[in-house]
């Protein structure tokens, strides 16, 4: 039963080693492959950037954003220790 378990987590983790690197060229060929100059505009700030910035960019921005939601789920999730 032990060495079921084992052998499944690191199964899992390989798999999550495949995902993880399958990912990251998917998006680095993605970022390659779009380094021509576009209009960008956000709300009344407009000018010209490369694709490659905006998606740089845009990734960190949804990183922030995910790491944030997850430290507030995290913490509605925490026992109140003030009794």
């Amino acid at each position: 039963m032990v060495e079921t378990l084992f052998g499944r987590r690191i199964i899992m983790q390989k798999v999550k080693l495949g995902l993880i690197v399958g990912l990251s060229l998917a998006l680095i060929l993605v970022v390659i492959q779009n380094t021509t100059s576009v209009r960008a505009r956000f709300l009344w700030f407009s000018g010209d950037a490369p694709v490659i910035l905006l998606l740089v960019l845009t990734g960190v921005g949804g990183f922030i954003l995910g790491l944030l939601v997850a430290l507030l789920n995290f913490q509605n999730k925490r026992p109140d220790r003030s009794e």
